[in-house]
């Protein structure tokens, strides 16, 4: 199943199930599901799946549709409906955003590239990021039942960083570049017993600033916070071992990157999705009752280990992966700037 949330501009938040070339307005039916957590917590109660409760919502009556291409094309709310990311929270605390790095095998190059200038290659003198590549090639994936390998991780923010399809991705003025890193975003509610529940998996940009990182890789989590985008759907039956990315980013008239073939999945990753999940929420912070987690998965390839120019505003960034539905589309805005605006603390 497809899902999306989405705004209407006088009647407030939506949830949907892309049908065809059509959005299946479930809020018309049950204006009590607005968002998917509403409609994850309605299925909970009665002993079913997501996509079970909600395929029943929509067999038993005739549901109003939108167009999912006009759905698709619009940005703002003075024109029409406008797609919100598939899955949030009323309250942006209650959204946690972080992912895992260094799981796909074509990974560690670029990293690899930022971090070992000044490194010799041998078994006695590896980077950092080359050492943790190889703990995940020889326990990432472990016996069922055995917790393998801690992949690296890293936390983004909360729901304040979120953006969703054709929402723009900021520069900071204190950032020295963005970086697109084109990744598969799993999908997760907290149940009322403090357990996980997968819903899905999700297109998604972990934008990230790899000039920062370049410095020294220990500046790789200020370099994390940043905007980040999900969507445009949420699908609940992708399988996740073999999935096709693609990332192109066009300037004006011109595609200044095209990334290929991105390969993601379990099957060209060194981390099994059940070990980076098991780590991420073998905390207790991290499994309290009705939280939301968006958790990124990683990327095969950067574009900042080969490209000669920086991004800049108006730069549109656009990944698609044909098992997650429509492409994931984000303008870039918003540039470094020489003068800095302190943050000065006032007493309290």
């Amino acid at each position: 199943m497809r899902i999306v949330q989405f705004e209407h501009p006088s009647e407030g938040r939506r949830l949907g199930v892309v049908s065809g070339n059509d959005v299946v307005d479930v809020t018309a039916v049950r204006p009590e599901l607005r968002r998917v957590n509403d409609a994850f917590s309605a299925a909970q109660e009665a002993g079913s799946t997501i996509a079970k409760f909600l395929g029943d919502v929509l067999g038993s009556a005739n549901t109003p549709t939108l167009s999912y291409e006009t759905l698709l094309a619009n940005n703002t709310l003075a024109a029409g409906p406008v797609l919100r990311p598939p899955l949030d929270h009323t309250d942006p605390h209650r959204v946690f955003v972080a992912g895992t790095g260094l799981t796909h095998l074509g990974s560690m190059e670029s990293r690899d590239k930022m971090h070992a200038a000044a490194v010799q290659e041998d078994d006695e003198n590896k980077s950092d990021s080359k050492k943790m590549f190889e703990m995940g090639l020889r326990g990432g994936k472990p016996a069922a039942g055995t917790r393998g390998t801690a992949p690296e991780w890293f936390f983004k923010g909360n729901g304040i960083v979120l953006r969703g399809h054709l929402d723009a991705l900021e520069i900071p003025e204190f950032a020295l570049d963005g970086g697109e890193e084109p990744e598969l975003v799993g999908c997760y509610i907290i149940d009322a017993t403090g357990a996980p529940r997968r819903i899905g998996f999700a297109i998604g940009n972990e934008w990230s600033d790899h000039a920062t990182e370049n410095i020294n890789y220990l500046y790789l989590a200020p370099s994390k916070l940043r905007s980040c985008a999900v969507g445009p759907e949420l699908v609940t039956d992708c399988a996740f071992q073999n999935i096709e990315l693609r990332c192109t980013v066009r300037r004006s008239d011109e595609v200044i990157y095209d990334s290929g073939t991105l390969l993601s999945g379990e099957e060209h990753m060194c981390h099994s999705l059940a070990n980076c999940e098991d780590h991420h929420f073998k905390y207790p912070a991290h499994r309290i009752p009705g939280d939301v987690h968006l958790h990124y998965f990683g990327t095969s390839k950067l574009s900042h280990s080969e490209r000669d120019w920086k991004y800049a505003a108006g730069d549109e960034i656009r990944i698609e992966a044909a098992s997650l539905g429509a492409a994931l589309i984000n303008t870039v805005t918003g540039s470094p700037s020489a003068t800095v605006d302190l943050v000065t603390v006032q007493p309290g």
